[in-house]
């Protein structure tokens, strides 16, 4: 647990350590909400099993261990993550009016577990269906993935597009999805 002060959000960040299936997954926060999570860059396939926090760390704010809840849930047991609380999000980006905040609340509303949808779908859906490049920009800026599922947006041709955390890692997530959706339809 590493604890930093952000000057311009004006809170104490802490920094906790997800051990998941596809790498070491940090996640930063305060008591008012998440902060940013960090996905590693995925060179090869994972086959790592999921670990709630590192051992030596101390109680969480709230907002974080909803986050580390709600991501071993989405690892291990996906059904569940429509019965737990988000996080709050305190995060400059999702906080400020802009498109890219209405481009990323519309993801994490519309866009459900198992389904994919395009750029210029989620620009539609956004409000501005001519604003594909600028969707694309909003999930390149996404502080928060896998909550706000920006590897579910894809292009329109069905080719699954760039990633942050690495081609690979979108293949396993999106797999990850279609794998357990028909538990959740069930």
């Amino acid at each position: 647990q590493v604890t930093v002060k952000n000057e311009e959000l004006q809170c104490k960040v802490i920094r906790t350590v997800l051990h998941s299936p596809v790498g070491n997954l940090e996640i930063f926060g305060c008591e008012k909400g998440l902060h940013e999570i960090k996905l590693p860059k995925m060179n090869e396939l994972p086959n790592g099993a999921v670990e709630a926090r590192d051992p030596r760390a101390a109680a969480l704010p709230v907002p974080l261990e909803q986050c580390v809840a709600w991501l071993h849930a989405y690892f291990c047991e996906p059904a569940r993550t429509s019965a737990l609380p988000l996080p709050a999000f305190h995060h400059p980006l999702l906080l400020r009016a802009s498109f890219t905040r209405e481009v990323l609340w519309t993801l994490l509303r519309d866009v459900r577990f198992g389904e994919a949808v395009s750029y210029k779908q989620l620009a539609a859906l956004a409000g501005n269906g001519n604003a594909a490049r600028a969707v694309g920009g909003a999930m390149r800026s996404n502080p928060i993935p896998i909550i706000i599922p920006c590897h579910r947006v894809i292009r329109s041709s069905g080719d699954t597009g760039h990633y942050g955390a690495g081609h690979l890692m979108k293949q396993w997530l999106l797999s990850h999805e279609k794998q357990h959706k028909e538990e959740l339809d069930g």
